[in-house]
């Protein structure tokens, strides 16, 4: 019945392992979208013509900063790539009214999408959305899978550092509403600096790691998951809605005791406590002394 072997699997539900990564052919275009324009890419995904639309540094802005254009802009470009001849303004339409939006991309993009995006891939989400909590501030999208050390830190320093300079500018001309937005933006890269320091309770925790292994601020082991690195960002201050730290909505994530028992000899005990913090204090003379 099959003389070449058994069929490759395939599905178009983008939070299975054998998608392979298809903005047309999808159940949700939009997300596949995104993901693909910050770099993403699924395991089975196969070179194609949207590569070119791809950010390199995962790093992509919902205002046009440092020379790139807006979001919205880069992502309908995809969008018409993608869909060839067919392609028609009452798609982007349709697309939007698909996801229960009405209003443009780009306020689906500010106000929707994290929170879509963390539903659909199980609260686990891989494109974060970073914020300053003024409804026409700092935004940005950014690839988790990309977001080590030096990505968070041009984040703070080049991207929303460029947004600053321009507020200043703005405020300086007594532009309405740059004072708010200058405001809001310091505080937002303030924040974005702790989280860069590491301190506690900004920190990671992995439970399976003894003190010495544990990173030293935003230094990442991105394989020990979205659920525990995401932890400083959601546990600073928040900006914006309650519990959500610098991102822009709060996805269902506990840090508690999972199930099971780690063997007796684990670093942390027997049980799977996940809500733990370390000083850097701590974690450097750990690694002094080791």
């Amino acid at each position: 019945m099959y003389p070449n072997g058994l069929p490759q699997p395939e599905t178009d539900d983008p939070t299975q392992h054998v998608f392979q990564g298809s903005v047309t052919r999808c159940a949700q275009p939009l997300q596949v979208a995104v993901a693909r324009l910050l770099g993403y890419r699924w395991p089975d995904q196969q070179a194609d013509a949207l590569d070119a639309y791809a950010d390199t540094d995962g790093i992509v802005c919902i205002p046009a900063l440092l020379g790139e254009r807006p979001a919205a802009d880069r992502l309908t470009d995809m969008l018409a790539a993608a869909w060839g001849r067919d392609w028609h303004p009452q798609t982007l339409t349709d697309l939007l009214t698909a996801v229960g939006h009405t209003d443009s991309l780009e306020d689906w993009l500010r106000d929707t999408f994290f929170k879509q995006h963390c539903e659909l891939f199980h609260y686990r989400p891989f494109i974060w959305h970073i914020w300053d909590g003024h409804r026409e501030g700092f935004s940005a999208l950014v690839n988790y899978h990309k977001l080590n050390h030096e990505t968070l830190k041009s984040l703070t320093y080049t991207y929303l550092g460029d947004w600053i300079r321009t507020q200043e500018l703005e405020a300086k001309a007594n532009k309405s509403g740059a004072g708010d937005k200058l405001a809001k933006a310091k505080v937002l890269q303030q924040r974005l600096a702790d989280i860069l320091e590491g301190e506690a309770p900004l920190d990671i925790f992995v439970r399976w790691k003894s003190i010495e292994q544990q990173p030293i601020g935003w230094h990442p082991d991105l394989d020990d998951g979205v659920r525990l690195n995401i932890r400083p960002f959601l546990t600073v201050p928040d900006v914006g809605a309650k519990g959500a730290g610098v991102l822009r909505w709060k996805p269902n994530i506990k840090w508690g005791k999972d199930r099971g028992k780690n063997p007796p000899d684990s670093p942390w005990g027997e049980d799977r406590d996940n809500d733990n913090h370390l000083t850097l204090a701590e974690k450097l003379a750990a690694r002094e002394a080791a």
